[in-house]
C-alpha cells in the first residue's frame, strides 16, 4: 500500500498526482493507522538511496545528498582532487545551471514528491477513522514537511528574498497544495513564502509535543523551521521569537563536549531535534551521507578523498574550543588514526562525522535540525535587528558550551555580525547551510581566499560575484516538457 502511494509521479510528469498504480484513496486513508504509514513513508523517502527507478543522480541519499551537494557549492567544505563528487555538478555550479542535469532534477523531484504525499495526507486525514489527537499529529507533521520542502525549492529555483523589495514578485516554483493540482504555473517568491508561513503556523497551532522518535517533526521542529525561514526573509523579530521559543522550551539542550566529539551520528545526542535514522537495510552502503563525509567510512571515495575545512576558517577557531578538534591541520598516524592503511590523510581533514557502527561502513543518523542552529539564528537576528547586547549574550550561550574558556564578546555592529557568522560556518559545517547563506545574504563566493582550496576539485570555479545568475537553479527540462503551464525558464 505504502509503495504505491509513494509512487506519485510517472517518468516525465513529476507533479502528476494520480498515478495509474495507486490504490484507491478510500482504501489508503480508512484510518489514522494507514495514514501514519503514508507519513512514515515520506520520512523514509527523505533518506532513501537513489536507484535507477527514482533517479540516475550519483550519490544522492535523499535530502542528505542534497545538503551535501549545496555545502559543496560554498567555500568551507571541499576535497583534495576531482572525483565523481565533482561530476555531480554542484561544486562547479554546472548542475544548477543545466536544466537536463541529473542532480538538478533530483533536487526538484525529491521535494515535490514529499509535497505530493503530504498533500494526500492533508486532503484525506479528516475523513479517516481515529482519534482527533492522532489526526492532529499527522496533520501537523504533513504541514511541516510541506513547508520544509518548499523552503528549499523557493531558495533553489527563485531569486533571494529581499525584505526591502516587498512583494517579491520574481518567479519561483508551482504551488501544489492539493492532490488534485496538476500542471500548475510558477508563482512568485512572495507567494511561496506566504504559504510556507501559513503551513508552519498551522502546524505550530496544533502543538504536537510528542513523537515516536526523532525522524518525526514535532512543534519544536515546526518552530525551528519557522525561525529558519524568518531569518531567510530578514524578518528578524519572528526569527528571534521562534528561535527563542525553541531554546527556552529546553527539550533539546546543547551537547556536552564529550558528545560533541562522538561523531554527529546518533539521534540520542541531545541537540538533535530532527534527523534521519536509517537502518542498515535502508541505507546505501556506498552512496549514503556518511559514505561521503565520515572520515572512517570504509568506502573507496572516503578512503581516498576525505573532506577538508577551509583553513582560513579553521584558523579563526579558538585553541580552547572543542570545535577546533573536529579537523586536523597536520594529520599523522598518531594524531589521526584511521581504520586501515588504505585511507588517505589530508591537511585540515574532518573528523566531525564518523560512522555510527564499526561493522557498517557508512551508517549514521543524519541531522536535519539541531538546537545549536537556533542559538545562531537568535544571535544573528538580534545583531541584524540592532540589539547588540542581546546578540552578544545569545552567541555566548552557544560558544560557552563549545569553549569553556570563552569570554562573552563585546563587539558591536558589523564586527559582531561577522563573529556570529564565523561561528555559524564552523558550527554547521557539512550540514547544508553555506550556499543558502551566501544566497540569502547576497554574498559572493570567494574560494581564492581559501589557502588550501584545490581548484581542480571544482573545475576551477573559484569565484562568483554576489547576485550572479549562477546562484539561481534552472527549472528542470523534464518539468518544462511535462507542464505546459510552467511559464518562462529562469534566466
Amino acid at each position: 500500500m505504502l509503495a504505491t502511494v509513494l509512487a506519485t509521479g510517472c517518468k516525465k510528469e513529476y507533479l502528476q498526482t494520480k498515478p495509474t498504480d495507486q490504490v484507491a484513496l478510500e482504501e489508503v486513508f480508512t484510518s489514522t493507522t494507514n495514514a501514519n504509514a503514508v507519513l512514515n513513508g515520506i520520512y523514509a523517502y527523505m533518506f532513501t538511496r537513489t536507484t535507477t527507478t527514482t533517479s540516475n543522480a550519483q550519490g544522492k541519499p535523499g535530502v542528505a545528498g542534497i545538503l551535501l551537494g549545496i555545502d559543496f557549492m560554498g567555500e568551507d567544505v571541499h576535497q583534495a582532487n576531482a572525483t565523481w563528487f565533482t561530476s555531480t555538478g554542484e561544486g562547479n555550479y554546472v548542475s544548477p545551471r543545466t536544466d537536463t542535469h541529473a542532480s538538478n532534477l533530483y533536487y526538484y523531484r525529491t521535494f515535490y514528491r514529499m509535497i505530493n504525499n503530504a498533500n494526500y495526507i492533508l486532503d484525506n486525514i479528516d475523513a479517516a477513522t481515529g482519534t482527533d489527537a492522532e489526526k492532529n499529529r499527522i496533520k501537523a507533521e504533513a504541514y511541516t514537511i510541506r513547508a520544509y520542502a518548499y523552503s528549499y525549492l523557493v531558495q533553489f529555483y527563485g531569486t533571494r528574498y529581499d525584505a526591502s523589495a516587498k512583494p517579491n514578485n520574481q518567479l519561483a516554483v508551482p504551488l501544489v497544495l492539493t492532490s488534485a493540482d496538476i500542471a500548475k504555473p510558477r508563482v512568485s517568491v512572495e507567494q511561496v513564502y506566504t504559504q510556507i508561513i501559513s503551513d508552519l503556523d498551522k502546524a505550530i497551532a496544533l502543538n504536537v509535543t510528542t513523537k515516536t522518535n526523532k525522524t518525526h517533526a514535532d512543534v519544536w521542529v515546526a518552530k525551528g523551521l519557522r525561525a529558519r525561514v524568518a531569518l531567510t526573509m530578514q524578518d528578524y523579530p519572528n526569527a528571534i521569537k521562534y528561535a527563542k521559543d525553541v531554546i527556552d522550551g529546553g527539550k533539546y539542550p546543547l551537547m556536552s563536549q564529550t558528545d560533541y566529539q562522538s561523531g554527529f551520528n546518533n539521534n540520542g545526542l541531545s541537540e538533535f531535534m530532527w534527523c534521519a535514522m536509517p537502518t542498515t537495510e535502508q541505507g546505501d552502503t556506498f552512496g549514503s551521507y556518511y559514505a561521503q563525509i565520515a572520515y572512517n567510512a570504509n568506502t573507496t571515495y572516503m578512503r581516498g578523498t576525505p573532506k577538508m575545512i577551509n583553513s582560513a576558517l579553521y584558523d579563526q577557531i579558538s585553541a580552547t574550543d572543542v570545535r577546533k578538534k573536529m579537523w586536523e591541520p597536520s594529520p599523522t598516524a598518531a594524531n589521526f588514526p584511521l581504520p586501515t592503511t588504505s585511507f588517505t590523510r589530508r591537511a585540515y581533514m574532518s573528523r566531525k562525522f564518523s560512522v555510527k557502527t564499526v561493522g557498517d561502513p557508512s551508517l549514521g543518523d543524519v541531522p536535519w535540525m539541531r538546537s545549536a542552529e537556533m542559538h545562531l539564528i537568535l544571535a544573528e537576528a538580534y545583531a541584524r535587528n540592532g540589539q547588540d547586547v542581546l546578540a552578544q549574550a545569545a552567541l555566548f550561550a552557544l560558544v560557552s558550551k563549545r569553549d569553556l574558556s570563552a569570554i562573552q564578546s563585546i563587539k558591536i555592529g558589523t564586527a559582531l555580525i561577522d563573529e556570529i557568522m564565523i561561528n555559524r560556518r564552523v558550527e554547521l559545517w557539512g550540514e547544508g547551510f553555506r550556499y543558502l547563506d551566501l544566497k540569502r545574504l547576497n554574498l559572493p563566493l570567494n574560494r581564492n581566499a581559501v589557502p588550501n582550496y584545490v581548484a581542480t576539485s571544482v573545475s576551477n570555479v573559484m569565484a562568483i560575484p554576489a547576485g550572479d545568475v549562477r546562484f539561481l537553479f534552472l527549472i528542470p527540462r523534464d518539468e518544462i516538457n511535462a507542464n505546459p503551464n510552467i511559464g518562462p525558464q529562469n534566466p
